[in-house]
């Protein structure tokens, strides 16, 4: 190995005539397909390395634009470098006594080999990653899933004594999730740095403790007023559905909305008024029901302010129940059910005007009090900026025209220095606290954190900050989605494993449109919050994500407002771009009434195809995989799922759902994740965690059908 002597980024620009990363050809200013002369691998050219040309020596040399190291010889991937790699996290398997090489690595690059194997179309686009795009590794090499213990300095980081090998070996992921090998295939264009504040515990702490106040105002309000509990999860679809229209700074409540009443909101609360209408499995549950909602269908009619008609309907069809209650004794579940259909059309509409100024009160109340909560989480972080020195005002740097792979996203604004965050490992949970409150996550997902922490931040090489950001992200996903058993869990559900190696093998999938680093298949991701996840590798949230081409999965929390904004952004990419752009969406199949966003989809000029999976023949992943058991990992799906292919004419040409492929897909689903689960663990505890995965899947049915509930049969 020979260094260069240190030159101006001009005079290196100059001299990497034949360099594919900094050639002009490489650097588009506008998304039209190109077909580069690449003469290196696209493993090293993802990995930073150019073919340069020097003067001085007159031959080729190869330069990393991520790390500056120069080498005469075309560098190996997984060599080991005492520069930029002091401890070796980044080399490759040292074999074992007798030249034979680690059996497990083998076989898991073996599993994991197909990730590679996606040939590129004669017109997809070589780029070189910017700097911009340096994953956590100097080298922004693969690293197996299951990693080597880090090093000293990140094991005393993680409160662990480096000399303690069984306390270290806790760290090491014992079932894997996920696959961080695979490379993304989506290009996008340069972007600036986001302006957004970077996470802080003191900052994370208050907002965490004025959502719970928000939370139980809510609470009180629909009480108060309605006189019933708060829909399920209506707190937590309002949070999503105000920031696809919020243009406030705060990353999780809502500050500039537009229309101040929340359509989801208002919705849920009309849908449970005068009372909520559960399912009936009973003659005698459908006549309590019957009676309590004539009972609360009056109460309300006459506490309200009603026009003299109104009331008289009401007060008529009430009394006329009533009767029929007192003289049919021998009136069938179906009987009163129809009887309960009838009241609700003839007086529903009369109780919605009466109670339509009350709730719009309790929507909008809510919002302006999220409004002031705003304003006191800014201050605070402000103030902790001018504490530090650091101006929260950036100048916007330039940005090149041009095309780069896919990388996380970056904040403008330096991180002040983080208090300190305990840790301590109880049996295979880590316990992160910060002044008394404590988050958890289970050892798999821990290490799965620290993998992606080691992809993806470039500002912490020491992993100092490394556990107060594990702590704001694991706080920030704790208040979105409640504290409650079960709660939000269905609203960030996962797909199965073998369904992302299907997706990936078949389609070319490398990107998720909606994950978190919790729930992530794929190292590369769009999430709902990019100060807090972006360094573990999210993009930003999918609707501020703007590809030219890849191949994506989409499956979004089960938010109306959400989804069609979804659509719509999609239909948009795929009508501006050439190069092959593909998106497979996964939504429940609600028809009654059906979703605006289903409804666009079946008839978008994009989608190729679609597919139905049956209720309760597929599965999800739990949204609390970072926490739940072993046996809780995956749960039956309660509705039909539709899988929709939206593709440009380039996208169908390259990852066309052809019959086969399509019969791929659903043999996929064959495979039950559950029931391996079951297969490791002991009778006795098999029966136990079927009977408590069909509690949980009663709650996720609730929960996700809640908001569109309109039927009780």
């Amino acid at each position: 190995m020979a260094n260069e002597n240190h030159r101006s980024p001009a005079e290196e620009a100059s001299l990497m005539s034949h360099s594919p990363g900094t050639s002009n050809q490489n650097q588009p200013s506008s998304p039209k397909p190109m077909r580069l002369v690449q003469d290196l691998p696209d493993e090293l050219v993802q990995a930073g390395w150019e073919k340069c040309w020097s003067k001085r020596e007159n031959r080729p040399y190869y330069f990393n634009r991520f790390t500056n190291q120069s080498l005469w010889e075309m560098p190996v991937l997984g060599q080991h470098d005492v520069i930029s790699d002091p401890l070796g996290l980044n080399a490759a398997p040292m074999p074992l006594e007798g030249g034979v090489a680690d059996a497990s690595v083998e076989s898991k690059q073996r599993k994991r080999r197909f990730s590679e194997e996606v040939p590129p179309s004669g017109n997809i686009i070589h780029v070189s990653r910017t700097q911009a795009d340096v994953p956590g590794n100097p080298a922004a090499q693969p690293v197996p899933s299951s990693p080597s213990i880090p090093g000293t300095s990140v094991l005393k980081a993680w409160c662990v004594s480096p000399e303690d090998k069984q306390q270290a070996a806790l760290l090491r992921p014992t079932e894997v999730y996920w696959d961080l090998d695979i490379q993304t295939n989506a290009v996008i264009k340069q972007r600036a740095p986001s302006e957004v504040l970077s996470p802080h515990p003191e900052v994370e702490l208050l907002r965490s403790q004025l959502i719970l106040k928000l939370r139980q105002h809510y609470r009180e309000l629909c009480q108060q007023r309605e006189g019933i509990d708060p829909p399920r999860e209506s707190f937590n679809r309002w949070m999503l559905e105000r920031k696809v229209v919020d243009k406030g700074t705060d990353p999780l409540l809502p500050s500039d909305c537009e229309p101040v009443v929340s359509p989801s909101m208002f919705r849920e609360i009309m849908n449970d008024i005068p009372i909520r209408l559960s399912r009936i499995k009973f003659r005698e549950e459908a006549k309590r029901l019957l009676f309590k909602y004539a009972e609360a269908a009056k109460r309300l009619i006459e506490s309200r302010s009603a026009s003299p008609d109104s009331r008289k309907v009401v007060k008529w069809n009430v009394e006329d129940t009533f009767s029929w209650l007192r003289r049919d004794h021998s009136a069938s579940k179906e009987d009163y059910m129809d009887r309960l259909e009838h009241l609700r059309k003839q007086c529903g509409p009369h109780v919605s005007a009466a109670a339509k100024d009350s709730v719009e009160g309790i929507c909008s109340k809510i919002y302006y009090i999220s409004l002031e909560y705003v304003k006191r989480i800014r201050e605070k972080h402000l103030a902790i900026l001018k504490e530090n020195n650091i101006s929260a005002e950036v100048e916007a740097p330039e940005v090149q025209d041009r095309l780069v792979y896919c990388y996380p996203v970056r904040l403008a604004i330096p991180s002040p220095p983080l208090p300190s965050v305990e840790m301590h490992m109880e049996n295979n949970v880590a316990c992160v606290r910060y002044k008394g409150e404590m988050v958890k996550v289970s050892r798999n997902y821990f290490s799965k954190l620290w993998l992606l922490y080691r992809y993806s931040c470039i500002d912490d090489s020491g992993f100092e900050k490394f556990l107060p950001r594990v702590w704001c992200l694991l706080r920030r996903y704790q208040m979105m989605f409640g504290v409650g058993l079960y709660e939000g869990t269905g609203l960030q559900g996962a797909l199965p494993v073998h369904i992302f190696e299907a997706l990936h093998k078949l389609f070319g999938v490398s990107f998720e449109c909606f994950a978190s680093p919790l729930n992530c298949y794929f190292k590369q991701y769009c999430s709902a919050f990019l100060d807090t996840d972006g360094y573990f590798g999210s993009r930003g949230p999918c609707l501020d994500f703007f590809p030219i081409s890849g191949s994506f999965e989409a499956n979004p929390p089960f938010c109306e407002e959400l989804m069609d904004a979804m659509v719509s952004h999609f239909e948009k990419l795929l009508e501006s771009s050439s190069e092959p752009l593909s998106f497979i969406v996964f939504i429940p199949e609600w028809r009654d009434p059906p979703t605006p966003a289903l409804t666009r989809m079946e008839q978008s000029k994009f989608k190729r195809h679609q597919l139905i999976l049956p209720a309760f023949d597929h599965e999800y992943r739990s949204g609390s995989q970072h926490v739940c058991k072993k046996e809780e990992m995956y749960y039956k799906a309660v509705h039909n799922t539709a899988v929709l292919f939206l593709q440009n004419s380039a996208g169908f040409a390259k990852w066309e759902p052809t019959p086969e492929r399509l019969q791929e897909l659903v043999a996929a689903y064959k495979h039950s994740g559950r029931t391996l689960s079951s297969s490791s663990s002991s009778s006795s505890s098999s029966s136990s965690s079927s009977s408590s995965t069909t509690d949980k899947e009663r709650e996720l049915g609730r929960e996700q059908s809640s908001s569109r509930e309109t039927n009780p049969n």
